[in-house]
């Protein structure tokens, strides 16, 4: 049978539900582990197996899915319930093994049935009923219980029945002695001489025995358990502080970019701020020009009190004895273009001119260069 298969019949006779999944996994972890290890971890499985042969008592104990003999003594004299028999023929760990009686192959009986699959979590009430159908006894005469062998693909259940009459049981108990109020169980061998892995006692008349791992195991589980919040809460607070670091370090890198995009926005204004006022002064003459062409067009006996350029606009203030002839001498100039007296002429009665106001508009540069330089 491979592996999986192997895993899968495990996992159908563990059992359906939490509690069959469980004894399915944990038997498929225990076979990734070393023998040793396994040994140690199934201490608390454990068990002393008792055997009645001839005029003694064979002691061997199942561990790890293996027989090992211990001792084999004498039958002992009938001794008190309170008083344990083999208190001092047993050391060490072997001394709180749970005991059971073994009894041989030829003391019970053993059955074949088809079961639902319903049965097989009142297993031991349903086969109690199966007892008067399967064997000649009564359910009152002899010790049962039993186990599933296979679940089917329709669900159906393969379990043995195993009896036991109690005369046989009675007979046995009574070679042990003392020893009969100490057994947690009683298992059937089969025809090579190993347990069948049931347990005929009644649940009544079992002796439970404190398992001395219980409290170690109590131990590590909460060391376990605290050990895997602290390391589950260390593993988060590392997040937390790596997203931290990383949320600062992008609301840096953030603030630096703005920095960036704001300086280069203001080197992008201020560049085109310088283009567009270069353009804006070599779109109009420049003041040297329009100096210079008045220079050329105003006839002599005129003076000038204030030339002013305003956007697209000359302005000159002056006196002068030719004031009316100033807008003919000035038409026709590169820099500008459409003089006009602004207002009438006012007699000057100390310098004996008039007083003019002349507004011109400014051409364009381009018309100012390719157009023919003009006469005073």
């Amino acid at each position: 049978m491979s592996e999986s298969a192997l895993s899968f019949e495990r996992f159908q006779s563990a059992g359906h539900g939490l509690r069959g999944f469980l004894a399915w996994w944990g038997a498929g972890l225990a076979r990734w582990l070393p023998v040793r290890w396994r040994q140690l971890l199934a201490a608390s499985v454990d068990r002393l197996l008792l055997q009645v042969e001839g005029e003694g008592i064979r002691l061997r104990r199942q561990m790890a899915g293996e027989l090992q003999d211990v001792a084999t003594l004498p039958l002992l004299a009938s001794r008190g319930a309170q008083d344990d028999p083999l208190a001092t023929v047993l050391t060490g760990t072997a001394a709180d093994l749970p005991r059971w009686l073994l009894l041989p192959a030829a003391s019970g009986l053993r059955r074949t049935l088809q079961l639902p699959g319903a049965a097989r979590e009142r297993l031991r009430e349903v086969l109690a009923f199966e007892i008067e159908r399967q064997t000649p006894f009564t359910a009152g005469d002899v010790l049962y219980d039993g186990r599933v062998l296979h679940v089917r693909d329709d669900g159906q259940l393969q379990v043995e029945l195993v009896v036991v009459p109690r005369k046989r049981f009675d007979d046995a108990s009574a070679a042990l002695a003392g020893l009969s109020s100490w057994l947690a169980g009683v298992d059937l061998s089969d025809a090579d001489g190993r347990p069948l892995g049931i347990n005929l006692l009644p649940v009544s008349q079992r002796t439970l025995r404190a398992n001395p791992w219980r409290w170690w195991n109590l131990v590590f589980a909460v060391v376990f358990l605290v050990g895997l919040t602290l390391g589950l809460a260390q593993i988060l607070a590392n997040r937390h502080e790596a997203a931290r670091r990383l949320q600062a370090d992008v609301d840096a890198r953030s603030a630096q970019a703005r920095s960036v995009a704001q300086q280069r926005q203001r080197l992008v204004d201020s560049v085109e701020g310088g283009i567009y006022l270069q353009q804006q002064r070599n779109a109009r003459p420049t003041v040297v020009e329009v100096m210079d062409e008045l220079a050329r067009r105003l006839p002599d006996g005129t003076y000038l009190e204030k030339v002013a350029i305003e956007g697209g606009q000359l302005t000159i203030i002056g006196l002068s004895n030719q004031a009316s002839a100033l807008v003919g001498k000035l038409e026709g100039a590169r820099p500008w273009n459409a003089p006009a007296l602004s207002g009438a002429l006012q007699p000057d009665p100390r310098t004996r001119n008039d007083r003019f106001t002349l507004v011109a508009q400014l051409n364009d540069a381009s018309t100012v260069k390719d157009a023919p330089r003009g006469t005073r």
